[in-house]
């Protein structure tokens, strides 16, 4: 059985992430470290953080922070709406030039959807 893109990127991530920590200084280190610990619930719940952070990925417009993203806010049961109205503020801020991003994060999440309905199915 292939991969899909997720695991695809989630696996590439992972082994870049062990090579970028090899070589890693102090200050990557806790910039990686800082980065993790900026998505935790605190007075904002993770689902929201992850919602902005996709909001802001999607207006800088970088397609792996995007997918991170994406992903991360399927793990924290972001509702379709919800994804919808996030990605739609990022259209308003960004424009039309976020539309090939909103493709492809929306892509991200149907396949997303696709697993997790194989998966409850088999």
């Amino acid at each position: 059985m292939s991969k899909d893109s997720i695991e695809k990127f989630q696996t590439q991530r992972e082994e870049l992430n062990q090579l970028v920590m090899a070589y890693a200084g102090q200050g990557t280190k806790r910039f990686y470290s800082l980065d993790s610990q900026a998505y935790r619930a605190g007075a904002l719940p993770a689902k929201v953080k992850e919602l902005l952070g996709l909001v802001a990925s999607f207006v800088l417009r970088c397609d792996d922070c995007i997918k991170y993203h994406i992903i991360r806010c399927f793990e924290e049961d972001v509702s379709d709406q919800e994804l919808e109205e996030a990605l739609f503020i990022g259209l308003m801020v960004g424009g039309t030039i976020t539309i090939p991003h909103q493709r492809r994060a929306m892509q991200a999440w149907d396949e997303l959807k696709q697993r997790k309905s194989r998966t409850s199915l088999g």
